[in-house]
């Protein structure tokens, strides 16, 4: 099945203006929401709230646009840059039914601490993911996302952009991997 819209949230110091999450919005062919977690629409300057109360926002925002589009939340694609998508993952792990997960620069772990792994929700995430990322990303190595990249029951295509970094400069080759990836759920 086609994906019929996607929901994409922002990094932890950004924010729905992010220049790839635009990119895509004006890009892809289906609708695109892009989301700012509620603490930056209260104000830039403080720091993102707790994990699960940022994947309730998930929760809310895919409800709330598959509604407003008159489809099930099962027909969109979600995910983000980095915080906003692993908030959107562990909303998958916890049983948000979609259609697949974007994952542009997942935070593995914390910089410099590769001890403190983010993975234990994906033996939970059943549904097919992309992740993208540079492969010189601080927030983990391609041989670190091979070892728990594993861990996903579901599809997972992993995309590495050479030389780049946590945010990739090269946002038109993020956005032709997303088109070519949803272009083969169909």
């Amino acid at each position: 099945m086609k994906p019929k819209g996607m929901v994409l949230f922002h990094g932890a110091g950004g924010n729905k203006d992010h220049r790839v999450l635009k990119l895509i919005e004006d890009t892809v062919e289906i609708p695109v929401l892009r989301k700012n977690f509620d603490y930056r629409n209260i104000g830039d300057r403080r720091p993102p709230p707790r994990i699960p109360k940022l994947v309730d926002e998930v929760n809310q925002e895919c409800v709330a646009f598959a509604k407003k589009l008159g489809v099930s939340t099962s027909s969109l694609l979600v995910g983000g840059r980095s915080m906003g998508g692993r908030a959107a993952s562990m909303a998958a792990a916890r049983g948000l039914n979609i259609r697949g997960l974007v994952l542009l620069s997942y935070p593995l772990h914390p910089v410099k601490k590769p001890e403190k792994l983010r993975v234990e929700h994906f033996p939970n995430i059943k549904k097919p993911c992309l992740f993208i990322s540079g492969d010189r990303d601080p927030f983990g190595s391609p041989t670190t996302f091979a070892k728990y990249l594993q861990l996903i029951e579901a599809p997972v295509t992993m995309e590495w952009l050479e030389g780049q970094n946590h945010d990739p400069k090269d946002t038109g080759l993020v956005v032709a991997k997303l088109q070519d990836w949803i272009l083969s759920l169909r």
